[in-house]
């Protein structure tokens, strides 16, 4: 009698073949090397993955990758202004905290315990050494990838070597190429009108000098940085070269009276404490050239928990359409911005940035009564 094998006996079979297979029933893995030179081996195409440190959820958000995020820092709720990646994806703030994350956590452990409840597959990790990315992995279990930003609060073109990492990681290398190219593409184009604007028929280079920048917080006129990526990208005569060689620097009161700059920015950052300053000692605001001309401008902060790669690029455009209306003619710096966030952030959220900080490029006009230039910078 031929014996009868029901479907249900040949799938059994079939499965338990699979199971002896050499390899089946485990996760495929790759081996990377990370910012820190350390070989990680982490799990391929990853689903559900936390971030640790300044700017490293920013760098997931460019890769499309954010609806893997199981958790985040604190920080990213408490001190979300000027990031545009927030702005663009509000549910990422409803994820599970898994520590406080901000300047205070940097190279420092998460709370474990809240780690371990969100189960993520791999850790990035931004600013954390060798030593406690090893220390976290073997009280996890779990594979912690160091990125980079390369030079700390600068636009260090080194971040598309920890974006690569991280799109091979995900499977998002064309992304991650798409996110590089369109960054070194929009600075060569800046440059490109810049030059023509100064070869231009009487053209004469103004000094310019952009106080307010961010580092570690807010600051107020004084703070200044060399290089500062929009007004580098523009070739525009940066007083701030004067002090500082590259990095950030504050600039005695007198020493900006001395310098008297042709052209004067405000980073937003420090927005509100530069017009307090400036309405309770107008007659200190009035010895600036600049402001008695009605040559001061405000730029968007791109250094809020590291470098905002877009606003870097919306500021260029807008500058640029200062120092050299000419060239950037064809520019309308508000279109020019949402089309920037759209493609880096996923949204256009230009609308949500004029809501905290007022127009970009608007005019700075501290002694003008009933002045908008002061938006909620906190």
């Amino acid at each position: 009698m031929t014996p009868v094998f029901r479907p249900a006996v040949w799938l059994f079979f079939l499965f338990l073949a699979m199971l002896l297979l050499p390899g089946q029933g485990q996760a495929r893995t790759m081996t990377v090397t990370d910012a820190a030179g350390r070989a990680v081996t982490v799990p391929v195409d990853p689903h559900r993955i936390l971030c640790l440190g300044p700017g490293c959820l920013r760098l997931v958000v460019y890769l499309e990758a954010q609806d893997r995020v199981v958790g985040i820092e604190g920080f990213e709720i408490s001190r979300k202004t000027g990031r545009p990646y927030n702005l663009a994806h509000p549910g990422l703030l409803s994820r599970p905290v898994i520590g406080p994350g901000g300047p205070q956590s940097i190279n420092k452990e998460p709370d474990l315990e809240a780690v371990l409840a969100t189960n993520p597959q791999v850790i990035f990790a931004s600013a954390m050494e060798a030593a406690t990315a090893n220390g976290l992995t073997d009280k996890l279990g779990i594979p912690v990838v160091v990125i980079s930003y390369g030079a700390f609060a600068r636009y260090d073109p080194r971040v598309f070597d920890s974006l690569a990492l991280m799109g091979s990681i995900l499977g998002r290398e064309e992304r991650a190429r798409a996110v590089a190219d369109f960054m070194r593409e929009a600075e060569a184009d800046v440059r490109q009108r810049a030059a023509r604007g100064q070869a231009a028929p009487g053209f004469v280079r103004p000094t310019v000098y952009v106080g307010g920048t961010g580092l570690r917080g807010s600051h107020g006129l004084t703070s200044t940085d060399h290089p500062y990526p929009p007004l580098d990208w523009l070739s525009a005569d940066n007083l701030a070269s004067r002090v500082v060689d590259e990095g950030h620097a504050f600039v005695d009161k007198e020493q900006l009276l001395a310098f008297d700059p042709d052209i004067l920015f405000v980073d937003a950052s420090g927005l509100t404490a530069i017009a307090d300053d400036f309405r309770q000692n107008p007659d200190y605001a009035r010895s600036f050239k600049a402001l008695v001309q009605g040559r001061a401008y405000v730029l968007y902060p791109f250094t809020s928990y590291l470098t905002n790669l877009e606003t870097i690029v919306a500021d260029a455009y807008a500058a640029g359409k200062i120092l050299y209306p000419e060239a950037f003619a064809d520019i309308d710096a508000p279109s020019k911005a949402d089309a920037v966030y759209a493609f880096m952030v996923g949204r256009p959220v230009y609308g949500e940035m004029v809501r905290n900080y007022g127009p970009l490029g608007q005019p700075f006009t501290p002694l003008a009564n009933g002045s908008a230039d002061t938006g909620d910078t906190k």
